[in-house]
């Protein structure tokens, strides 16, 4: 390979790579990045709501920003936050890479085109409303959509074991929706997923997010 040409490949691959690590799906060593979780606060009564996230990876974007390691807002039950400048938020919003392993021994497999169909059932059966599963959709869809299949395990402790939340006042519910994916060019054999979800009772936490695994 002459020199100019291996120049122009290198550029390309270093591209890439920006490219993957800007979109939080940089994947480590059997691990993925966990792109775009949200929060949203829902308390029966306007209130200042604290929420601190230790999470074992590399945080690669955040807002609002982080304060001593968390956000401090006043929160009201329609999900309105408020920060100490008076400026409003209707969720709180990080991003990060990580380099652990994601659960795929029970999931689904689905073809790209069902997918819409199948995220709005599975989201509705993991206790979201429909105007948080929406916003779920629109980030995730256009990822998906158009693979032949997609592997889908929604993580439990893999998950919030090492993206973990101190709230305070502590929530009465908390529903925290994280989805591993792999694209698939065939479909595979998996053993179904149970998704069930908590009563959505007294001040509730929700939060959504995802990766896309490699």
């Amino acid at each position: 390979m002459n020199e100019k040409r291996w120049r122009k490949r290198a550029a390309g691959l270093l591209a890439l790579l920006l490219v993957l690590l800007l979109s939080g799906c940089w994947e480590g060593a059997g691990g993925g990045g966990s792109a775009k979780p949200v929060i949203y606060l829902y308390p029966q009564e306007e209130e200042q709501v604290t929420v601190a996230l230790a999470y074992d990876g590399t945080l690669t974007s955040v807002y609002p920003a982080l304060q001593d390691g968390g956000w401090t807002v006043t929160a009201r039950p329609d999900g309105t936050l408020i920060d100490g400048d008076g400026r409003e938020y209707y969720c709180l919003f990080w991003e990060g890479t990580c380099r652990w392993d994601y659960d795929f021994s029970r999931g689904f497999c689905v073809a790209g085109e069902d997918t819409a169909v199948f995220l709005e059932e599975a989201l509705a059966a993991l206790g979201l409303t429909d105007r948080e599963a929406d916003e779920f959709i629109i980030y995730w869809l256009p990822r998906m959509e158009g693979n032949a299949y997609n592997l889908i395990a929604f993580q439990e402790a893999d998950y919030t074991d090492h993206a973990r939340l101190t709230v305070s006042p502590q929530p009465d519910t908390m529903l925290r929706v994280f989805m591993a994916w792999k694209a698939l060019p065939e479909p595979v054999e998996i053993p179904a997923q149970t998704l069930t979800a908590p009563a959505r009772e007294g001040f509730t936490l929700v939060e959504w997010g995802g990766a896309e695994v490699s």
